[in-house]
């Protein structure tokens, strides 16, 4: 069944710090025209959409415990500098098991996906999850568009170096999603791509918030347009999002669904909130991703929703 948009009363419903945030961005980017203050609009911008921190939640610290420090450095062509990014590796028994790299989103730093982490890792995966730029313990500074894609190939590079022989995903949550979408349509060695809680563009998701009819969509520097990235893709896609989700409202993962080639799948997860979706959908990740990439044991004929 086609997904409706939310009505007005449920977006004004949001939780306050989207409709607060949205407010001081709309205002901000106004201002900073009037100004001319291009420079500051953009960081601005990059401020809010990525929230950078080495802050994580206890169960996250918790989920987190066991897994493996891994270190990526690599000299940066968008700034001129050496990076050393910080990652989380949580590895199978099997050798041969495919490999999947983690992107995660905005405001916590990588221990904050160690629960999903560890949800994927059931599945079947060996997982690698990684921090950007000016997040957890990885180089300092703060986050661009630019430079999470940098981050995202760099660790696709550690990866493909360390198991070339074995199947590799690009999995990305929220933010993380539009990051993945773009590495996917950069290199040709990935086996396929999921995309949870995911959107169309930072400026259609701020169409969405309760200010979301402010004018400001031309003044947006970090777009993250993955929904004009995702339609030159030649991999299976999985799309995934929760019912619930009041962050990321349904339909733009059902456009951002729309708009990838076949074959590709989209799973709705009754109940699912932007936090909840991959634990309370495991049974439908595992017949999604056993029928779509062939992992597991399919219970039905592969195909696309």
């Amino acid at each position: 069944m086609p997904l409706r948009p939310a009505p007005a009363a449920a977006l004004a419903r949001r939780p306050w710090r989207w409709s607060a945030r949205a407010w001081a961005l709309a205002a901000a980017l106004s201002g900073a025209a009037l100004l001319g203050g291009c420079a500051t609009l953009d960081e601005q911008q990059r401020k809010w959409i990525f929230q950078p921190s080495d802050r994580v939640w206890a169960g996250g610290l918790a989920a987190a415990e066991g897994m493996q420090d891994v270190w990526i450095r690599f000299d940066s062509r968008s700034t001129g500098e050496p990076v050393q990014l910080h990652g989380l590796w949580l590895p199978q028994a099997r050798e041969d098991a495919p490999v999947l790299l983690y992107l995660h989103g905005a405001r916590w730093d990588v221990r904050g996906s160690a629960p999903r982490v560890r949800s994927m890792h059931a599945l079947g995966f060996a997982v690698l999850a990684v921090d950007y730029r000016g997040f957890g313990r990885s180089s300092a500074g703060l986050p661009s568009e630019a430079t999470a894609y940098e981050d995202a190939h760099a660790a696709w590079q550690w990866l493909a170096a360390r198991h070339a022989g074995t199947p590799r995903y690009i999995f990305g949550h929220s933010l993380g999603g539009a990051i993945a979408v773009h590495l996917a349509s950069q290199v040709q060695d990935a086996a396929g791509l999921i995309v949870e809680g995911s959107f169309t563009s930072i400026p259609e998701l701020f169409d969405t918030f309760k200010w979301g009819w402010l004018p400001v969509g031309p003044l947006i520097t970090q777009r993250f347009d993955a929904a004009a990235r995702i339609g030159r893709l030649r991999l299976p896609v999985l799309v995934v999002h929760g019912s619930e989700d009041t962050l990321v409202p349904p339909a733009l993962g059902r456009k951002l669904y729309e708009q990838a080639p076949a074959p590709k799948r989209f799973v709705l997860v009754d109940g699912g909130s932007h936090h909840s979706t991959n634990r309370l959908g495991q049974a439908q990740y595992r017949e999604a991703v056993a029928q779509l990439f062939g992992l597991g044991p399919a219970r039905h004929a592969a195909g696309a929703n």
